[in-house]
């Protein structure tokens, strides 16, 4: 189901002698990729590096418990993913809606990190009046271009149902964006 090196660094991470250096690695190798994932559904950076933490924290203490069914990265991906909608949720639970709407523009138009022009604000405001999965969804398939298969791996979704939140979500995402442009 994985390489030969993939299986090294998956065994280096079992053997509690090589733990720390095979996991450092694994840090190395992902962290990037993850936070953009992270970043895309959280939208904050210093909220997308708190996630990111939690997710190596608990890969860090699941480690031992990785089957292999999947891919590394699909399971980090898996990992990620949930930190993000549990973080998500956590933060509905304390803000109104407005306050998160009132918040993403300001939020993106003041992070150091974010370049992006007017256009690239308002596909965000309209990503982010997206349901939570829906989102997801979205930023897997349009920003990480994954496929349906991977997708359906990682969010225990059918791809049927991920084919058909993705349509709906353009469909919302480009209503917002005509909205705006009037």
């Amino acid at each position: 189901m994985y390489n030969n090196d993939e299986s090294e660094l998956i065994a280096r991470l079992q053997d509690e002698k090589t733990r720390r250096a095979a996991f450092e690695e694994l840090v190395n190798q992902y962290s990037r990729k993850l936070y953009w994932q992270i970043r895309h559904l959280v939208v904050d950076h210093d909220d997308s590096d708190d996630v990111l933490q939690n997710v190596f924290l608990k890969v860090w203490n699941s480690i031992a418990t990785f089957k292999g069914d999947s891919q590394l990265f699909t399971w980090l991906y898996r990992i990620a993913y949930n930190e993000s909608i549990t973080f998500l949720n956590k933060k509905k639970a304390q803000l109104s809606i407005d306050d998160i709407d009132d918040g993403i523009a300001n939020t993106l138009e003041s992070d150091e990190y974010f370049d992006g022009d007017e256009t690239q604000i308002i596909l965000q405001e309209a990503i982010n009046t997206l349901p939570d999965k829906q989102r997801a969804v979205f930023t897997m398939k349009y920003y990480e271009e994954m496929k349906y298969e991977e997708m359906a791996e990682i969010t225990g979704t059918s791809v049927g149902a991920l084919k058909a939140s993705y349509h709906i979500a353009v469909q919302k995402i480009s209503a917002y964006v005509k909205a705006k442009e009037l």
